[in-house]
């Protein structure tokens, strides 16, 4: 049995290597996409994964699918089109390594998977499905989210989303928030940001966190708070970890995606549901995703940044 499969879009990012003096970007090409970032960490943590997704029939498709063969994640559920090129997301960084994203998706390959090409096969054979909601910008990849939601949900695999808000992706805002509502009340575990619980509420993250509990069914919020750490609640209890101090970053391409699948990588290890976790167990679960997310942003990009676990351990014991 697989552990992980996830569905969404796989893509180049072009992230910012240095900029001329009239502000033009020299950019060197990433592999990315939120749910292989997310795969990436389940994989490098001991955890089995495969992709659903679909790529272009090109040089990036290509490259994609080999990078995800050569971290160990099965891409049989990887669509590739001679119709329609790759993804490709452009992210220039500010001061501080934070991102701004413009995207080559009108319409890219990833938007435009269908559902009669959804793996179902690696969806039944799975432990916990988990998609994000910008494979729901568009059809026909919404309708084939829709449909493996619901294969998933009869099979009564784990569901696990990452909302991972683009607003430059969605027609509007409305849109936005309309999906994002519809993909949380499917959950089991989620993980949000604190701006993506302010967009949709405009409350705090822990209020946030109970609120997804109690109304929407969420059995695991993981409420991230950037460079600050992370808030985590279950029916048990609450912690909040801090990230580790000392850290610098360079880039925060995919740190949000690690550190979701550095954190199922660890759930998975404990063998219970994520409603069953005692606070101390959601505390160390929570303190390694914050140090594998923390040490990715110190190399570029998503995929390629994922730290090893000897490193991500070491910086575990120097905040116990």
């Amino acid at each position: 049995m697989i552990d992980v499969v996830a569905l969404g879009e796989l893509l180049v990012d072009f992230v910012c290597k240095e900029t001329d003096e009239i502000g033009y970007p020299t950019l060197a090409g990433k592999p990315g996409g939120a749910p292989g970032n997310y795969l990436a960490a389940v994989k490098k943590y001991g955890g089995s994964c495969a992709m659903i997704g679909k790529v272009g029939e090109d040089a990036f498709g290509r490259l994609l699918c080999g990078t995800l063969e050569d971290a160990g994640i099965d891409v049989s559920g990887v669509i590739r089109a001679a119709d329609c090129f790759t993804t490709m997301a452009f992210v220039t960084l500010d001061e501080t390594g934070n991102r701004h994203f413009s995207f080559a998706r009108k319409p890219g390959a990833d938007i435009c998977l269908r559902a009669d090409e959804v793996n179902e096969a690696l969806i039944r054979d799975c432990r916990v499905f988990h998609f994000g909601t910008l494979s729901l910008t568009d059809d026909p990849a919404r309708e084939a989210t829709r449909h493996a939601i619901r294969l998933a949900k009869e099979q009564g695999k784990l569901i696990s989303l990452d909302p991972n808000l683009r607003k430059p992706l969605w027609a509007s805002e409305a849109q936005a928030k309309e999906a994002i509502e519809w993909s949380l009340h499917q959950a089991d575990v989620v993980k949000i940001s604190d701006e993506e619980i302010d967009f949709l509420w405009g409350i705090s993250p822990e209020d946030g966190a109970q609120k997804l509990l109690k109304e929407y069914g969420v059995s695991l919020v993981y409420a991230t708070l950037g460079p600050k750490g992370c808030h985590a609640a279950n029916k048990l209890g609450c912690v909040t970890v801090e990230t580790p101090k000392g850290i610098h970053a360079m880039d925060t391409t995919g740190a949000g995606d690690i550190f979701g699948g550095s954190a199922m990588s660890q759930l998975l290890k404990t063998g219970k549901h994520p409603q069953e976790l005692s606070a101390e167990e959601l505390k160390g679960i929570v303190r390694f995703a914050c140090c594998a997310a923390s040490l990715s942003t110190q190399k570029q990009g998503g995929i390629s940044s994922v730290p090893e676990e000897a490193d991500v351990r070491s910086l575990v014991n120097t905040m116990e």
